[in-house]
């Protein structure tokens, strides 16, 4: 063959392959469900872990006023409490995932024929508990369903394990393997991450003198009380700020209230790369995730075992029979999962691995046509800034971001990066800890 000609039938050949991947990146979720109705695959069941909507700091205004020049926004609720903002978000998400799951077969379009094929669990907090109200007024209204949880005051071991005595962990092991990964110098992070810091900063002082200035405060990295690590520091307490900040614009609070006039979109982005380098140490480093996550992930899988099998499963949350189990907690279990799992997404108008308010982990069981074999398909879902500021309706044609998930392990270059349920369920069961599992 012609040197000329090869070469050019070869570029000829990448540039269709690349169109290819090109197309099959940004096919839509909706059209992935389409694809597989129309290949008569059937999805059968839902598992979803989400993150409590909307909440005030954690902590009162005195803790935080110390870092400003200005006393922090009073909130209408008390710390840590769903805001009625956030309610109204969790409300409008139910709604859309109403639509959407009756869209691709798994529900009727209204009505409560499906209240008793649902299961939720929801952390003890009051933000997790009524954040499962809310999806349950928007997902079905009027209905009866039971937001479950454990008897209010006690740790539940499916999403603080550790602080609720499920296995044996080790603070030292996990803060090694931290101090890895910042080379053994966690004051070299103040330097890694200056540029976001100082933004922060400016915004916190607006150049004033403040009681404490962020960025001089000392450095640590050493076991938590009744926990793995505790990092302290610039960056750690950035990172709590940070969601504050983040909280106040997905609130929609307005002028002074928002960062005291100075918080916009642009900076909020920066001064959000704090929290997610925080996030990425504390929670995803493996050594902690899969200690933190086991229980969590043990749980989803055999329920989704549940629906496969069509019969009561041991450690399955929920009934055989159901269509959907909601798991209602907080951002740490969902980096806890990530970690453990080597997940990543990237939503637009968020940074990489970022789990806004309300944001979920979706798994999707699907049967298929020929043998009765099943897939799971997996996606994260958030509302977008805007969508939670403005408080927008979320609909078939205007739904929240939707990032497909690759599963290393099991996901397969398919539109929707499937997973054959039994690799699926093999890369659950090989990634998790199985000391750390009650």
């Amino acid at each position: 063959m012609n040197p000329v000609f090869k070469e050019a039938v070869l570029v000829m050949n990448l540039t269709r392959l690349v169109s290819l991947a090109l197309a099959v990146v940004s096919i839509p979720w909706s059209s992935t469900v389409a694809l597989a109705q129309a290949r008569g695959e059937e999805l059968k069941f839902v598992a979803i872990v989400t993150r409590h909507g909307v909440r005030p700091p954690t902590v009162s205004n005195d803790q935080i006023n110390p870092y400003s020049a200005e006393p922090w926004p009073k909130w209408d609720v008390p710390p840590g409490y769903l805001t009625a903002h956030g309610r109204a978000l969790m409300k409008l998400f139910g709604a859309y995932d109403r639509a959407q799951f009756a869209r691709a077969g798994l529900f009727a379009p209204a009505g409560c024929a499906d209240a008793g094929r649902v299961y939720f669990w929801a952390d003890t907090d009051e933000r997790t508990i009524e954040t499962g109200h809310a999806l349950v007024e928007g997902m079905l209204p009027g209905c009866t369903v039971e937001v479950h949880s454990a008897p209010a005051g006690t740790r539940d071991p499916l999403f603080n394990p550790v602080a609720a005595g499920v296995g044996h962990a080790d603070p030292d092991l996990a803060v090694a393997a931290v101090s890895g990964r910042v080379g053994g110098h966690p004051e070299a992070l103040l330097a890694a991450y200056r540029p976001a810091l100082e933004t922060m900063q400016q915004v916190l002082t607006a150049g004033k003198t403040v009681k404490q200035s962020l960025l001089e405060l000392p450095v640590s990295l050493g076991p938590a009380a009744g926990g793995l690590v505790e990092m302290r520091g610039p960056l750690a307490t950035a990172s709590s700020l940070a969601e504050d900040f983040l909280l106040e614009y997905t609130n929609g609070m307005q002028g002074h209230d928002l960062g005291w006039g100075r918080l916009t979109e642009s900076n909020l982005r920066q001064m959000m790369t704090l929290n997610l380098a925080f996030t990425d140490l504390t929670r995803r480093t493996t050594q902690i995730a899969r200690t933190s996550a086991s229980n969590l992930l043990s749980h989803v899988a055999k329920a989704m075992e549940q629906a496969v099998a069509g019969k009561a499963v041991p450690g399955a949350l929920g009934k055989a029979g159901d269509r959907m189990l909601v798991i209602v907690g907080h951002d740490s279990n969902l980096s806890n999962i990530q970690g453990t799992l080597d997940l990543a997404w990237l939503l637009p108008g968020y940074q990489p691995n970022d789990t806004p308010p309300g944001g979920a982990l979706v798994f999707e069981l699907w049967r298929q046509p020929a043998g009765g074999q099943y897939s799971v398909r997996t996606y994260y879902t958030a509302q977008t800034l805007a969508q939670m500021r403005q408080a927008q309706p979320l609909t078939l044609d205007s739904p929240p971001a939707k990032a497909t998930v690759f599963v290393p392990g099991c996901s397969t270059a398919k539109v929707g990066s499937p997973c054959d349920w039994n690799a699926f369920r093999h890369t659950i069961e090989t990634s998790i800890a199985p000391a750390f599992v009650r």
